[in-house]
């Protein structure tokens, strides 16, 4: 964690405050942030310049869900025969799906909107922000004074300048979503979780689709096993991987347009209709006056946090993407909590922010799921450990659904079941690793994992078959040893 760097500067504090917390972005840290706040009656200013919800459910994790599974539905018709059908077909326009999008997008939005969190007692306002002082936040020509700040900016696409960009149309994931007729021929520059879910989905959905990725695979935070898994099943689906690809330059000639490529076999020059950049995200620390005020930021550009979620105001709080490490809804609203609690209550309490179990999912087809450490990173950290695997090839559910791909892999201490991390490829993978989060949360061993009953047939089985495993592998020899002789006497 970066060195927070303390402001030694006087600044003059108001003899009383408008609001406990004023909480800056409506995305998923702020809203719980302000949820947490308001539920213990804190006084609490809720501030949004563009959507509420954020990126999550306007471009992110609700849109994209949506698509993916649309794009799934029109797979399985391809897939009829392996279901038992002579074969099949099905019409769609690609217009109707995206239309779909933004009506989940409407469904979802009630939960995130102005109305439910006025009623919550949150005072919601629609408008840009700027942090005049570490007390004073002004918006819609107002200025707020507040005993607490709370940043929640969330981030944004990134995009890097490349020759000729500017003569031809690119998409972001904040963009795409305003398509409305399939490209016939897409680039995705980005191999990453992000890059590889629309990729797959879009060219489920008609597109000629292309990866170019820099890293010598996709997915490249994952074990290399598990990005090999994924990369196969793409170029089955007919998507084009360039791996250790660096994009170099743009043309366009009349209605042309072409990415040019440097990999392994020197340039390459591929057509395109439509790119998509998907190579991460920025946080949004530009605009509303941390700058100003000289709040620390990181190397990478985050917002600089202490264990406790304070910048180096030690009343300003930040949670969320703008902060990171991580970049998930589910770790934002985690963060949330101790931002809220410990703005509120500090210095009578506080509580340090706990990062040792973070799950997350990539909901590709595979999914791939994962808590704690890869095997990649156990090596690389020295750490001692054995790997326990079970396919799913063998599990009866994932058979009779025709989804009889990928595995449980388990990483424990040395000689015990203690577990280290678990990586889960498969379909319902970002469902069914959940158990596993659970016991590395709370301390629960493979041994309990496999004394526990699982429902039959259900993709959760492979949990305890991958536990089974691990306890074979753990037999205590001697003890059987004496079994058999035990039972051998009883038969004589």
């Amino acid at each position: 964690m970066d060195k927070i760097v303390q402001v030694n500067k006087s600044i003059k504090k108001p003899k009383k405050f408008d609001f406990n917390i004023v909480v800056i972005g409506a995305g998923s840290a702020g809203l719980v942030t302000s949820y947490i706040a308001a539920a213990v009656k804190a006084k609490v200013a809720l501030i949004e310049k563009q959507k509420m919800g954020g990126d999550c459910l306007n471009t992110g994790c609700v849109p994209s869900k949506a698509l993916i599974k649309s794009a799934k539905i029109v797979h399985y018709v391809t897939r009829a025969r392996e279901f038992g059908f002579n074969g099949g077909s099905i019409d769609f326009n690609f217009g109707l799906v995206m239309k779909r999008i933004q009506r989940v997008i409407s469904t979802i939005e009630p939960h995130d909107s102005v109305e439910r969190y006025s009623s919550l007692g949150v005072d919601c306002f629609q408008g840009e922000a700027k942090i005049t002082s570490p007390y004073t936040v002004e918006v819609n020509g107002q200025t707020l004074t507040t005993r607490n700040i709370v940043i929640a900016t969330g981030a944004g696409p990134f995009v890097p300048s490349f020759p000729g960009m500017d003569k031809v149309e690119y998409l972001t994931t904040d963009t795409i979503w305003n398509l409305r007729e399939c490209p016939e021929r897409l680039v995705v520059l980005g191999g990453g979780p992000i890059g590889s879910e629309l990729a797959q989905a879009m060219s489920r959905l008609g597109s000629k689709v292309t990866i170019v990725e820099r890293e010598d695979r996709i997915l490249s935070k994952e074990d290399p096993d598990v990005s090999h898994m994924v990369s196969e099943k793409f170029k089955r689906e007919g998507i084009e991987v360039l791996i250790s690809h660096n994009a170099l330059e743009f043309k366009k000639d009349g209605r042309h347009q072409s990415i040019v490529v440097e990999g392994p076999g020197g340039k390459k020059e591929v057509e395109f209709d439509k790119v998509l950049f998907a190579l991460g995200r920025k946080a949004n620390v530009k605009g509303f006056g941390i700058e100003d005020l000289g709040i620390q930021l990181s190397d990478r550009g985050t917002v600089v946090a202490d264990s406790f979620l304070r910048t180096n105001y030690k009343n300003i709080f930040v949670c969320g993407d703008v902060t990171g490490p991580y970049q998930f809804t589910h770790t934002a609203a985690h963060q949330a909590w101790f931002a809220a609690v410990n703005a509120l209550f500090s210095p009578f309490k506080k509580f340090k922010v706990d990062y040792s179990i973070i799950p997350w999912s990539t909901f590709t087809d595979p999914e791939v799921a994962r808590v704690g450490l890869s095997e990649t990173e156990a090596k690389e950290q020295g750490i001692d450990f054995e790997v326990t695997t079970y396919g799913i090839d063998d599990l009866d559910r994932a058979i009779a659904e025709e989804e009889a791909y990928g595995l449980v892999k388990v990483l424990t201490a040395r000689g015990k079941d203690r577990i280290l991390g678990v990586t889960i490829v498969g379909a319902h993978a970002g469902d069914t690793i959940a158990e596993f989060v659970l016991a590395m949360k709370y301390g629960i061993g493979l041994n309990k994992i496999l004394g526990t009953i699982h429902i039959y047939p259900t993709f959760a089985e492979a949990n305890k078959f991958a536990a089974g495993n691990w306890k074979r592998a753990h037999a205590p020899e001697r003890i059987l040893k004496l079994l058999e002789k035990f039972h051998s006497w009883r038969r004589s």
